[in-house]
């Protein structure tokens, strides 16, 4: 039986692997047949980027209005928002790029409406804020979780403690410090190959599942807090349930309140630090910081002709 279920493990984890890689490929731009439209090339710029995703008509539009001054259309009906639309929140130094999004709906993740381009977009964002109507019940809570999860977008989950890094030339070379139970080194390589990946290092520090091991390969992140909108039109003991549910922030852009407390929330997700580059015998010049993610290392041209230090803060 032991056999058995091992093998059955094997099929299973090939299949996995085979309908990320199809959803990953449904996701991608076909160029002109794609019926893209426009608005959804938005070039990446600043030090981060944040998406903001939710069903139409929760309030994303005039979020990035209150935050960011920018002009994005809002009104009392659905659909208002149909490409992406960018701003720049500067906070602490840095400059975050924050994306309205359409809304979308149920069978986003199989290319209903605009679904294809949305979720695309929002995968280059460093952060997602997943918007919600605290006027409606949970069940918008999990439809959008059922969405975001068949497209690989894990909500609030910790990254699996798995180095992963390709090479030229060499082969695979699989190295595990822990007892692997719910997978094993032949469907790690099988999927690997399933890929096309032939050269690479990987270093498994924890006991994955398969769906962790592909969610690695495909660059799956960290993505977070629930933000529900439109507090000022329920119970402050409805308001006090939502606030202390897990990543959770309670906001209201029609009477700005919370805004503050969220744009920290977003700066403490995003992990960012802010480097001060200065001359030796200078002071350090706290005026343009560089904005890098924790754990983030730098390198220093040796061609540079003056020393330099790096003071940083976060």
């Amino acid at each position: 039986m032991g056999i058995l279920e091992k093998a059955t493990e094997y099929h299973l984890g090939l299949l996995k692997a085979k309908l990320a890689r199809y959803r990953a490929q449904l996701l991608e731009p076909t160029g002109k047949s794609s019926g893209g439209g426009t608005g959804f090339d938005v070039q990446k710029s600043g030090d981060a980027r944040i998406a903001l995703i939710g069903f139409p008509s929760v309030g994303k539009s005039t979020l990035l209005s209150k935050t960011t001054h920018t002009a994005s259309e809002s009104a009392a009906y659905e659909f208002t928002t149909l490409t992406a639309i960018p701003g720049v929140i500067e906070y602490k130094g840095a400059r975050i790029q924050l994306l309205d999004l359409p809304g979308i709906v149920e069978g986003a993740s199989q290319g209903r409406g605009r679904g294809r381009q949305v979720v695309s977009t929002a995968k280059t964002a460093d952060l997602i804020v997943i918007m919600l109507d605290a006027t409606k019940s949970e069940e918008q809570k999990r439809l959008l979780e059922i969405e975001l999860d068949a497209v690989g977008i894990r909500l609030n989950k910790s990254k699996p403690d798995v180095v992963f890094k390709r090479k030229t030339t060499g082969g695979i070379t699989l190295n595990t410090t822990v007892k692997l139970t719910k997978t094993d080194e032949k469907t790690v390589r099988t999927i690997l190959a399933g890929y096309k990946i032939h050269n690479c290092d990987v270093m498994i520090r924890e006991d994955i599942t398969t769906d962790e091991f592909i969610d690695v390969l495909i660059g799956t992140r960290k993505y977070m807090p629930y933000v529900y909108n439109k507090v000022d039109s329920i119970s402050l003991e409805q308001v006090d349930k939502l606030a202390r549910q897990p990543n959770t922030v309670v906001i209201s852009c029609e009477m700005d309140l919370n805004l503050d407390y969220l744009i920290e929330r977003m700066w403490d997700e995003l992990r960012l630090v802010k480097v001060y580059t200065k001359k030796r015998g200078a002071h350090p010049d706290l005026s343009d910081p560089i904005c890098l993610r924790k754990g983030a290392t730098i390198e220093v041209d040796d061609i540079l002709h003056f020393p330099i230090s790096l003071t940083k803060t976060a």
